[in-house]
């Protein structure tokens, strides 16, 4: 079983993508992208993943516009408890900024989008819930 799956995507498209996804292979999601409804649901400690987008146009967190890689900073920061494995996606491809990216937000993974393996987000997906 997945479990909780937070997603962060702030693109309709892509949430609805998540919503099919996740529905066909199952596991429950909460899509969100305000910052303060995000930390809230990290607190409750029932988030099992963390799949979250590095471009946030409309994520805040304490009035101040965050990205994917703050944000993840924050939370593996500010809730080491937790240990909530964070899956980052991004549209950029090449390996010095994914791996930039990795280091300065200190998430577990990265995955390049568009996502058209499915099995290899399926495969991310496992190897974070399932270590």
């Amino acid at each position: 079983m997945l479990g909780k799956i937070l997603i962060v995507e702030d693109d309709l498209f892509l949430q609805d993508f998540y919503r099919l996804f996740f529905k066909k292979i199952g596991g429950e999601i909460l899509i969100l992208e305000d910052g303060k409804k995000i930390i809230d649901e990290i607190s409750n400690g029932k988030i099992n993943l963390i799949i979250m987008d590095i471009n946030l146009r409309n994520t805040y967190l304490n009035d101040q516009k965050i990205d994917g890689i703050k944000l993840s900073r924050y939370i593996k920061i500010n809730f080491p408890n937790f240990s909530i494995p964070i899956l980052l996606v991004t549209a950029y491809s090449q390996l010095s900024m994914r791996d930039e990216f990795l280091k300065d937000s200190l998430a577990d993974d990265i995955l390049v989008k568009p996502i058209v393996d499915y099995n290899q987000l399926i495969e991310k997906i496992n190897k974070l819930v399932f270590v």
